[in-house]
């Protein structure tokens, strides 16, 4: 977590958008390929954001203002908002107007950095808006050069009709959702959001079972509102990563440590719900690798800067810079599954990169919170 190579004076060879070769400037070998003086720059792997949602139909902000009334996140919901108001302003949209809203936040996350990115569906929540989520996703990945995976997770709230009958719409999405997902090829992976007043483990359990059937390795919200047993199933089906984690206790840590699951700390959703952060310092201290990302969405971290949230992690969740640093490049790769190909400068992996001016020290990076320090970004 806290190591992080560099070389001064350096060359970077790139062929057909794969790094080559790399070392000190005295052993650069002479190539035919045109070349950039990066004098005075400092050349970084691109951020990878493993955790957004990204597409929805608009923002919150009435919302927001209730919460700045002292509304609690429950209150709001209770009152129609949260994920059902999101859901509700998403199947009234048209797809193509959804792509080109996010077609535009993507390139401001771009802007920022982020050279591969996670797209979740779960602002659907009819079989007709969750497909019409996940095919403005994979129209993302054909018009945009940089990476993105796609997540179903039509397990993200029970529409208010299921309110009282969560079994019914479990079977939407097991006998409905998902054949058509894997019918279309939409998916890479599957979430829940197993957590109190959601979905419980036992039926998180059920989900990934049959998401597992269509090759859809699993992505857990998990323990954002309490210690509700969203590490525990995440670490049985083996799931890529364990998000949010506001609440972890020794039991939790112990499950992670034993397992291949990537656990993913999402600070802008704490900074911005006025919640409890992700016990960071805790973890790593205890053996844990840790990721960090935006949860870019609309109710709970409007933002895409993954600069600030570097900023926020090293300010509340315990981290240190060189931490932060890793958390969004090659830990956040694993929590995403690419990192054979992403979150490193090394021979065979995409030239995915970051140009920024010559700091003092890596630590400045964090201290100058919410700006952003891309000079350039190469995908």
């Amino acid at each position: 977590m806290n190591r992080v190579n560099s070389i001064v004076n350096a060359y970077l060879l790139v062929e057909n958008g794969i790094i080559s070769a790399f070392g000190p400037m005295a052993e650069c070998p002479e190539s035919p390929h045109k070349s950039r003086n990066m004098e005075g720059k400092w050349v970084m792997p691109g951020f990878v954001d493993s955790h957004t949602h990204m597409v929805f139909a608009s923002s919150r902000h009435n919302e927001y203002v209730m919460r700045l009334q002292g509304k609690t996140y429950a209150e709001i919901a209770a009152e129609g908002g949260g994920i059902l108001n999101s859901a509700k302003r998403l199947g009234a949209m048209d797809e193509e107007s959804l792509y080109r809203q996010a077609y535009k936040h993507a390139l401001q996350a771009i802007a920022c950095g982020t050279t591969a990115l996670e797209i979740k569906s779960g602002y659907g929540l009819t079989v007709d808006s969750e497909l019409k989520m996940l095919r403005v996703i994979k129209r993302l990945k054909q018009t945009l050069p940089i990476t993105i995976k796609a997540t179903f997770l039509g397990a993200h709230a029970f529409p208010s009709e299921y309110k009282d009958n969560h079994n019914a719409y479990i079977d939407l999405i097991i006998r409905e959702m998902l054949p058509r997902i894997a019918a279309e090829q939409l998916a890479d992976f599957i979430d829940v959001f197993c957590d109190e007043g959601f979905f419980s483990v036992k039926e998180t359990d059920r989900i990934l079972t049959e998401g597992a059937k269509y090759g859809l390795r699993a992505k857990i919200h998990g323990n954002e509102l309490g210690l509700t047993g969203g590490v525990q199933v995440a670490v049985k089906h083996s799931a890529l990563s364990v998000d949010h984690l506001e609440h972890v206790g020794d039991k939790e840590i112990n499950y992670l440590l034993n397992s291949n699951t990537m656990p993913v700390a999402l600070p802008g959703s704490s900074f911005f719900l006025k919640i409890p952060y992700t016990p960071a310092r805790k973890m790593i201290d205890k053996g844990l690798p840790l990721a960090i990302a935006s949860d870019f969405n609309p109710g709970s971290s409007p933002h895409y800067n993954l600069w600030f949230t570097w900023s926020l992690a090293c300010l509340y969740n315990g981290m240190m810079p060189h931490e932060g640093f890793n958390a969004l490049t090659i830990n956040a790769a694993n929590a995403l599954g690419i990192h054979e190909t992403h979150g490193s400068i090394t021979k065979g992996k995409k030239a995915s990169l970051i140009i920024t001016r010559a700091f003092d020290h890596i630590n400045e990076m964090p201290y100058w919170f919410s700006q952003n320090h891309a000079l350039e970004v190469l995908v």
